[in-house]
């Protein structure tokens, strides 16, 4: 499998690109700063991010499955490397934030497109070859902000982004070179319009769908405090230092690459839904009990709810993606990654302003207690088993995308 050219081509890509993106991101906020001489404007790198991001997430997949999955990956990461280039021409924080935009548009593609993708390919193995994917995704982002900070003691901040920008373009002709389409991908799909709404309200409307997105949303809430909400708290009330926080960090990503790479070969094996409602539960212990400790424990009680929400992330992309057929994985992966973007948006704000009113404490017992109520929702209308990677859609949802 691993030696699979496809595979191969899909995993150097997102490896490339994000490191790149770990790097960037490790400086942008010192550039807006040096550019405006203050730091007022940082907040909104992740606002202009995530506008493009969340509203291509839907039309990109659906288009996905019309004209096909190679094209719109290779325009993705194109539009990175675009990106890259702006930022590293930028002389204003408009332009920058302008660069975040354009990034926004091509990484979506690249979340989205390419599990849906390799579910196609594989499709009597995609949770483990989804899992790999996203194992190499989550490895890259570790190795960025690592390798970002090492390169701007002896680049400038701005030279990064020539990095980032050429780890793009480098992803893009590998995808060009590597990828081949399997032959379920990019079929003519009889529907009009860009997204064929009444099959994608069909699909949410049903219990089942609608209490996994309604868990994909709070993992990507999670997702989000892990990388804000969660390490304020370890600097404030647990008086992390800088390195520290450097390594709660490594084990999160750590973790979550982990939990992919043994998620996806038992998933197919024993089904999605054990493995969903588990991830939720771990997470909610973990997160849930992470104020009784204090540093170095603290440390292994958040990876292992980072581990357990990658169970957890696996195991749902999964299960969406079987529950439809062919001709619409590609949008209802985008509908995957819409639920944990809006999630993950509004998820850390939400933790900040309940952690200012009362404590961390309470928030974090908060957000662990919405998981353990979604986690019983969800035994109660999955079960605690589902089958596994050869279940057939049940969604109502026609092969055609057309009513």
């Amino acid at each position: 499998m691993l030696r699979d050219k496809t595979l191969a081509g899909l995993i150097l890509a997102v490896v490339l690109m994000m490191t790149g993106v770990g790097m960037i991101v490790a400086v942008l906020p010192q550039r807006i700063a040096d550019l405006d001489g203050n730091g007022r404007s940082v907040g909104y790198l992740a606002s202009a991010f995530a506008f493009s991001y969340l509203m291509l997430q839907v039309p990109i997949g659906s288009l996905a499955d019309r004209a096909g999955f190679k094209p719109l990956l290779i325009l993705g990461y194109l539009l990175c490397f675009l990106a890259g280039l702006v930022f590293f021409f930028a002389t204003s924080s408009k332009t920058i934030f302008f660069a975040r935009f354009l990034q926004g548009a091509g990484e979506a593609p690249v979340w989205a497109l390419a599990p849906a993708f390799l579910s196609l390919k594989f499709p009597s193995a995609k949770g483990q070859v989804m899992g790999i994917y996203n194992a190499a995704m989550h490895f890259g982002l570790m190795l960025g902000p690592i390798s970002g900070v090492t390169l701007a003691q002896v680049w400038k901040n701005h030279d990064v982004s020539l990095i980032y920008a050429f780890s793009c373009l480098a992803g893009a002709i590998a995808i060009w070179l590597l990828v081949e389409s399997p032959a379920q991908a990019g079929k003519p799909v009889p529907a009009a319009g860009l997204v064929h709404l009444p099959s994608l309200v069909r699909l949410i409307r049903q219990r089942r769908i609608l209490i996994s997105l309604l868990g994909i949303t709070l993992y990507g809430a999670g997702y989000g405090g892990f990388i804000t909400a969660i390490p304020a708290f370890l600097l404030q009330e647990k008086a992390f230092s800088p390195a520290q926080l450097g390594l709660f960090f490594s084990l999160f990503y750590v973790a979550i690459s982990l939990s992919q790479v043994i998620t996806g070969p038992l998933s197919d094996r024993f089904g999605r839904s054990i493995f969903m409602i588990w991830g939720l539960l771990i997470a909610a212990a973990g997160i849930g009990v992470t104020p009784l400790f204090g540093f170095p424990l603290i440390l292994p009680v958040l990876a292992v709810a980072g581990l357990g929400a990658g169970v957890f992330y696996l195991a749902s992309m999964t299960f969406l993606n079987e529950s439809v057929p062919d001709s619409f994985k590609g949008t209802v992966s985008g509908a995957y990654y819409l639920f944990w973007g809006v999630g993950m948006l509004a998820g850390p704000p939400i933790m900040t302003e309940v952690a200012a009113a009362s404590s961390f404490q309470v928030s974090l017992a908060g957000y662990s207690f919405l998981l353990l109520l979604v986690a019983g929702a969800m035994a109660k209308t999955l079960g605690w088993k589902t089958p596994g990677g050869c279940a057939k859609p049940q969604t109502g949802v026609r092969d055609s995308g057309a009513d």
